[in-house]
């Protein structure tokens, strides 16, 4: 199984990066996991897709296409999620066979704030209720106090952070092999 991490963060020291990377640590036995990158994708345009998909989003698409399930962390800006992921997510869903139609999907973020991002995960569901994806229902990961949470390395050093991270891996999978059989 593999599993394609997304971040809606392109800051190089993005707290839901650093937590997608602690995915890629906590995974199930016999799951692989990637991280696409988002900061290529340019805005989207409709003048542009009639052209083509660019070289950025035709990857993007295989890569959700070939993953098996997919684990987005999402920060929070103005209480909803940034404008980088809805931008992704709207290239690569347009026609044809937009990739995310039955992908199993799991979210989480990661915030300097109190809420977790909530606010942003319960936004994006929406998207995806809309996308036809799968969503894993719990754990809800609404990583708060994020700073706190990671060393200066962006290495996650909290251990009932890691265990939710572990609990939501487990759960797209579960979540996964269900769809596939």
């Amino acid at each position: 199984m593999h599993i394609l991490g997304i971040s809606g963060s392109l800051r190089q020291g993005s707290l839901n990066t650093a937590a997608l990377r602690a995915c890629a640590t906590l995974l199930p036995d016999g799951v692989t996991f990637s991280l696409a990158d988002l900061s290529d994708v340019p805005l989207y345009n409709e003048d542009l897709r009639v052209q083509g998909l660019p070289p950025s989003v035709q990857r993007l698409r295989e890569q959700i296409n070939a993953a098996d399930a997919i684990v987005i962390a999402t920060p929070e800006y103005n209480y909803s999620f940034p404008g980088v992921l809805k931008n992704a997510i709207d290239w690569a869903s347009r026609p044809p066979d937009q990739p995310f139609d039955g992908k199993p999907i799991a979210l989480m973020g990661a915030t300097p704030g109190g809420l977790g991002t909530s606010r942003a995960q319960y936004q994006l569901r929406q998207v995806f209720i809309y996308l036809n994806s799968p969503m894993v229902n719990r754990p809800e990961v609404m990583i708060s106090a994020a700073p706190s949470k990671f060393d200066a390395d962006g290495k996650l050093i909290d251990e009932p952070t890691a265990e939710n991270l572990r609990k939501l891996l487990s759960a797209l999978c579960e979540l996964a092999r269900q769809r596939k059989a």
